[in-house]
């Protein structure tokens, strides 16, 4: 690795962290000869691609920023921040690369997020589960939010019900 302040290419790694799900490596490096520190990333080489299944049958690529924007349309106007959603899709998206090779369901990404996403923030799980499970009728939407309220202390399921 060449420094980019001196332009030598002898350097020691100082420190070294993953991300993005544990497809990117950040390493902090200090060069041998100037001394000065900078940071590189290095991206996981993926030789296979994975796909996802979707209802209709068809498949397409994976794309972590729809599950991005999917659980950020479920937390909108809600006490949820950036970072936490991030860290919902890190979860998410580490369980699905960890379980699958080739191809995953639509189904098991959702149930991934939904599951991470309902520790979060009970509304948020709420409004995604009702477009990704496409509730039939308001029964089902009813008996999702039940379930919901059942696990909820009884202090903060008063507060559900104060308007």
């Amino acid at each position: 690795m060449r420094c980019p302040f001196c332009k030598e290419d002898r350097d020691k790694v100082v420190d070294s962290r993953s991300s993005d799900g544990g497809r990117v490596i950040r390493r902090r490096r200090q060069c041998l000869m100037c001394k000065r520190r900078f940071t590189t990333y290095e991206k996981i080489g993926e030789s296979f691609k994975l796909y996802v299944v979707k209802k209709d049958n068809s498949r397409v690529p994976y794309d972590r920023e729809k599950i991005i924007s999917g659980i950020q349309k479920a937390c909108y106007k809600r006490p949820v921040s950036t970072e936490q959603i991030r860290q919902i899709a890190d979860k998410a998206e580490e369980n699905i690369f960890r379980n699958f090779d080739k191809e995953v369901s639509s189904a098991i990404i959702g149930e991934r997020v939904m599951k991470q996403l309902r520790r979060v923030d009970k509304v948020a799980y709420i409004r995604f589960a009702s477009v990704y499970r496409d509730f039939r009728d308001a029964g089902e939407l009813i008996k999702e939010v039940s379930q919901v309220i059942t696990e909820t202390e009884p202090s903060s399921r008063q507060r559900l019900f104060d308007w």
